[in-house]
């Protein structure tokens, strides 16, 4: 289980000031679970989000207690694309949850390297249900079984692991194959070079003549 300690806010602290010493404020809370504030490392935060992800369970050790949440929802920074504040979920050990859980697309498609087709990843991640002992991390799509052009994998194709329950439609597309298509080069228009020559010219000329006129 992944781990992240996490210390006392102070709400009279400015929050410029904490974030530029490296910590982010943060809040839990749940259905029975009283919404508490605090600080969390900036660093260890971002290394537990990328390990983690958003579907997997994250025990908050402080405050006289661990808390056993998910990363709800993240605001980052709009310029520097740091975070800037986190919402966590507190999750009940005997009650379903339904997260999106992403998806890892593994193996090679005889389509795509027989054939020459182009692989499709229509979805990214699909909702599932699960007690959160039981989330995953990520779920495999193996895309091996993609042989022909037009071939696809449908959310009732996939093995869900043990105890997980996809709330996703069985009949959406998870990936396709596609059929190359050669992109097709704008023409280019011919240019008569004499065209432009007898043009200048022939200003040229005119130009003469309205020299003589004066």
């Amino acid at each position: 289980m992944f781990e992240l300690a996490i210390e006392e806010r102070d709400v009279k602290a400015d929050l410029a000031k904490v974030r530029k010493s490296g910590r982010i404020p943060a809040v839990f809370y749940g259905p029975k679970a009283k919404a508490t504030s605090f600080f969390v490392d900036t660093i260890q935060f971002k290394k537990v989000l990328k390990d983690a992800g958003e579907s997997s369970i994250v025990r908050l050790k402080g405050l006289n207690s661990n808390t056993d949440v998910l990363v709800h929802e993240v605001q980052y920074d709009p310029i520097r694309h740091e975070p800037v504040h986190v919402d966590f979920y507190v999750v009940e050990k005997d009650k379903k949850t339904q997260v999106g859980v992403p998806l890892e697309f593994i193996g090679v498609s005889p389509a795509v390297k027989d054939f020459g087709g182009v692989l499709v990843k229509v979805l990214h991640e699909i909702e599932v249900e699960a007690l959160p002992q039981d989330l995953p991390h990520n779920i495999s799509i193996d895309v091996s079984s993609l042989a022909t052009i037009d071939s696809h994998i449908v959310v009732s194709d996939i093995v869900m692991p043990k105890g997980v329950t996809a709330i996703t439609k069985g009949e959406e597309i998870v990936a396709l194959i596609s059929e190359a298509t050669k992109e097709e080069e704008a023409p280019v228009a011919s240019i008569d070079l004499s065209s432009i020559e007898v043009e200048k010219k022939g200003k040229k000329e005119e130009g003469e003549a309205s020299e003589e006129e004066k």
